[in-house]
């Protein structure tokens, strides 16, 4: 603890020398009462720091001292400092103290003369914070049902409430779940069921025409979206599963869901522009909430019951992320889930594929691994950072600059951490073709006209912005009699074009852009048909090579028929197929 003692008188301009006497007299007192204490007490020896301070109206000095207890809540202690308040004379405004640990929480000086006492000012200060400590801990209760603020639930972490809640009925797998695989007999003798979940409806289409030409396969059956949901669910009766060699009979579900099947938002305290600043949405905890209820509803109708779970989303971060979303809804529904349905974690496996033709699927169900968790967080750290740094800056600026400009009918000022970067690239091109100034120059066009052919030569210096230069030479060549052109030399080289490699998805966008004039949107839609209908990779990845499974040849064999190109690619087959060198798949 540390006390403040303000001793001396209140007059002014007291001499110096009787303030110094006053100094060692008011020192040596404190010394013995800290003596005094320490062995009373026992527990109350510590250190002792005296310092004197010259109030700027010559009042007194303050001695202040500073106590390292161990034992801060003995009654001993109390007692001793109840006496001290009711000796001392006039203080300033005393400490206030946590009732809890009796740390020091307010030390303030006043220089004011007043007739109250210092323990009636510690008694003030005392019943001040064990109101202030009643509100604390009653609390404000999030949307998960925690208290915030003085809980007593010590386990709850300030760290905990900024991290994003799990999807309902089911906790989240945690990065070090093991990645397991199930015995090699499950099943054995028994009829098992496959789930397979794809990122769009086209791609289960494929996915189940693909898994239909693997040998011993059952005919594939389509059917409809069950209830209100859009999504259709398509059935093979019989298909060996890798996974389950020794079952006796494996039916096979392949559904899919609609991208992600939650998003994330704050607690409804948080919705509020005008009761909630915009700095405490950095703290504030986040919530997942169902895009679509009907998605849910149909992942955990046809999940109910199943053996295994297959996962067909697309191969990056996002994927993933939707894999683990999935997997939330329904893994507890699985068969022998219980309650929690972690322990099914070891019957749910992940195909990896980059391209949806039948052979690319057959390869990624015959390979099946287990999904990433840790590129799943990394997703759920970018949705939470892009929600609180946009929806915090969103609102500050919104406030910011209405009503500061007459020509701002805006009703929302949207931050975002991509969107804003990007229109800043806009405004800076836009700055530049505003203020950029035109400058003329000139050039020189020779033509050489022989046997009937115009030869055009190129002047070696390209363009001239003096004009009199560029007049000055073609008046010299009008001047010249019989002016004729002279072959000084001629060079002969031989040069070989290699094939390109395939583009990866900027490359793509750029050459779309320059050579097909298709914005940015519109060459992705095209690159995602084309890539649906087994033509193309994945466009969303940096690959810039096919994968070692992509039938080049079977692609090449559709397209012979056409009108348009179909000569060239026959000429493509009968000459042989060269893949590109260079470029990764990623």
């Amino acid at each position: 603890t540390a006390s403040t003692n303000i001793a001396g008188g209140r007059e002014r301009g007291g001499g110096n020398n009787n303030k110094n006497k006053s100094r060692k007299n008011t020192n040596r007192k404190n010394k013995d009462k800290n003596k005094k204490k320490g062995s009373d007490g026992g527990d109350g020896v510590g250190t002792s720091t005296n310092t004197n301070i010259d109030n700027a109206d010559g009042s007194g000095n303050v001695q202040q001292q500073k106590q390292d207890n161990n034992n801060k809540g003995s009654k001993t202690q109390k007692q001793k400092k109840k006496r001290k308040g009711k000796q001392g004379g006039h203080e300033g405004d005393g400490q206030g103290t946590d009732d809890s640990s009796g740390k020091v929480i307010d030390k303030e000086e006043h220089k004011k003369d007043g007739a109250e006492s210092s323990s009636k000012n510690n008694s003030d200060k005392k019943k001040q914070h064990d109101k202030q400590s009643k509100k604390t801990n009653k609390g404000e209760k999030d949307a998960g049902g925690n208290k915030k603020g003085g809980s007593k639930n010590k386990s709850a972490s300030p760290a905990s409430t900024s991290e994003s809640a799990a999807a309902p009925l089911q906790p989240s797998i945690p990065p070090s779940q093991p990645q397991t695989t199930n015995s090699l007999s499950y099943g054995r003798n028994a009829r098992i069921s496959i789930l397979h979940i794809a990122e769009k409806p086209s791609i289960a289409q494929a996915i189940a025409r693909g898994l239909s030409t693997i040998p011993g396969s059952s005919p594939c059956h389509s059917g409809g979206g069950g209830g209100k949901s859009s999504l259709p669910t398509h059935d093979i009766p019989n298909l060996p599963f890798p996974k389950a060699p020794h079952a006796s009979t494996a039916s096979h579900k392949i559904t899919s869901v609609a991208g992600h099947v939650f998003s994330v938002d704050f607690p409804p305290q948080y919705q509020s522009w005008d009761s909630v600043d915009p700095a405490e949405l950095f703290h504030a905890p986040v919530v997942k909430k169902p895009n679509r209820g009907s998605v849910v509803h149909h992942l955990q109708s046809e999940a109910r019951g199943c053996d295994f779970v297959v996962l067909w989303m697309d191969c990056d971060r996002e994927g993933e992320n939707i894999n683990f979303e999935v997997l939330d809804c329904i893994m507890h529904l699985m068969k022998s889930g219980g309650l929690s349905g972690v322990a099914n974690y070891d019957r749910v496996y992940r195909a990896h594929f980059s391209a949806i033709n039948p052979s690319d699927i057959v390869k990624a169900y015959n390979a099946l691994g287990k999904p990433d968790k840790n590129q799943s967080l990394s997703v759920d750290a970018r949705q939470e950072l892009d929600l609180k740094v946009g929806v915090a800056f969103s609102r500050f600026q919104t406030r910011y600059f209405q009503g500061r400009y007459g020509d701002l009918d805006s009703a929302v000022l949207s931050y975002g951490p991509c969107q804003t970067p990007t229109l800043g690239f806009c405004v800076q091109r836009h700055i530049e073709i505003e203020t950029f100034k035109p400058e003329p120059y000139w050039t020189l066009d020779l033509g050489i006209l022989k046997r009937g052919r115009m030869c055009r030569a190129q002047w070696g210096s390209g363009r001239s912005f003096n004009q009199q230069r560029v007049n000055a030479l073609v008046e010299k060549c009008k001047e010249t009699p019989n002016c004729c052109a002279e072959v000084l030399s001629v060079v002969t080289k031989d040069k070989k074009q290699g094939r390109p490699t395939p583009l990866n998805t900027v490359n793509m966008l750029k050459a779309a852009s320059k050579a097909l004039g298709m914005g940015p949107h519109q060459a992705m839609q095209c690159a995602e048909r084309l890539y649906l209908r087994g033509y193309l990779s994945y466009p969303r990845t940096e690959s810039s090579a096919y994968p070692k499974s992509f039938d080049v040849k079977g692609a090449l064999q559709e397209q012979a028929g056409d009108s348009r190109w179909g000569g060239y690619v026959r000429d493509l087959l009968a000459t042989g197929i060269n893949k590109a060198r260079g470029g990764v798949d990623t």
